[in-house]
């Protein structure tokens, strides 16, 4: 990114030159007193000496007021920032990765974004599917909003029930706090505060067949990460935080590397996964979300329905994401 360059500025002995412009430029040090009762004997001491104009005041005759400098130049604006080499033909290796998928029978949607410039590519982006796991980063968030609005109180047991669930993928925690705070209802404020408009509450009351669409949840972590989601940023940092710390294995250890970490496997991600068999009839769920690179700039979500064994529906995903990066890193 091209530096800005400050606009130069005089040095306190050009001020003090450019102050004295009509009786002469002294050598005299701002701030330090004159020593008028030392002078030598016979001589008169020097008048004291104008402090230097304020910014933005022209120094004027003796005796005359300060006028108003005229305006600076504005400064040119940053330039805005550029996208990554690997955008270029982005939305056609999106494509390829969803048609690879169906030729192997599995039916996948993808959605990425970039932050910083706003472009987005996706396939499927729209189509609803149960999001499993991926549903606690919904039930952290609601519930670190009523602790930040002083509704409830989380116990040193809790805060580790919640670290637990966004790492290890804890049901026990989820359903802890998916009973505590109203079920259902959950999804509803979540989807009111965040403007989700392909996201449903769960038709039998189980948080993991709660319905969103991709394209929700990019514009969910994307929310999140700028608060215009309604969390605090200092409560969405317990979330990104602990998903960026995301363990190798769930509590019921099964692996948590599929789909993004591991199709990405020269970038820092935070991801939350999600995953369980079976859904419309023998299909393997998985789901893949999170954000990528040290800032975040990018967001990425996969979801996958896969009628092959789990570890095969694990690698399908993988390769998905390797399809739309293939150098393994944005």
């Amino acid at each position: 990114m091209r530096r800005l360059q400050p606009i130069p500025v005089k040095t306190g002995a050009a001020a003090a030159c450019l102050a004295l412009l009509v009786g002469g430029c002294a050598a005299h040090g701002w701030g330090a007193p004159h020593d008028t009762d030392h002078a030598p004997e016979g001589t008169t001491p020097a008048a004291p000496v104008s402090a230097p104009a304020l910014p933005g005041m022209i120094p004027a005759a003796q005796g005359t007021p300060l006028a108003p400098a005229m305006s600076p130049p504005a400064l040119p604006l940053a330039p805005p920032a550029q996208p990554p080499q690997s955008f270029a033909d982005l939305n056609a290796r999106v494509q390829q990765a969803t048609a690879d998928a169906a030729a192997s029978g599995a039916d996948i949607t993808i959605a990425v974004l970039d932050r910083s410039t706003g472009q987005a590519a996706s396939s499927g982006g729209d189509t609803p599917f149960p999001i499993a796991s991926v549903v606690k980063l919904f039930i952290a968030d609601d519930l670190l909003l009523q602790e930040s609005e002083g509704k409830t109180q989380l116990s040193d047991a809790d805060r580790a029930a919640l670290d637990l669930m966004l790492r290890s993928s804890d049901d026990g925690a989820a359903q802890m706090f998916w009973d505590r705070n109203g079920g259902n209802a959950v999804i509803s404020r979540i989807v009111a505060r965040y403007g989700l408009t392909g996201t449903t509450p769960p038709y039998n009351g189980h948080w993991d067949v709660t319905l969103s669409t991709a394209n929700d949840l990019i514009r969910y972590y994307d929310k999140l990460l700028d608060g215009s989601g309604g969390l605090p940023r200092e409560q969405a940092a317990i979330i990104i935080d602990n998903i960026a710390r995301f363990t190798p294995s769930g509590v019921d250890g099964y692996p948590q590397r599929f789909g993004i970490p591991d199709g990405l496997h020269g970038e820092r991600v935070a991801v939350k996964q999600g995953w369980f068999c079976c859904w419309n009839g023998a299909n393997q769920l998985h789901v893949s979300s999170g954000t990528i690179g040290p800032d975040h700039r990018y967001v990425m979500v996969i979801s996958s329905l896969d009628p092959t064994s789990e570890a095969a529906a694990r690698e399908n995903i993988t390769r998905a994401v390797k399809t739309v990066f293939p150098e393994g890193r944005i």
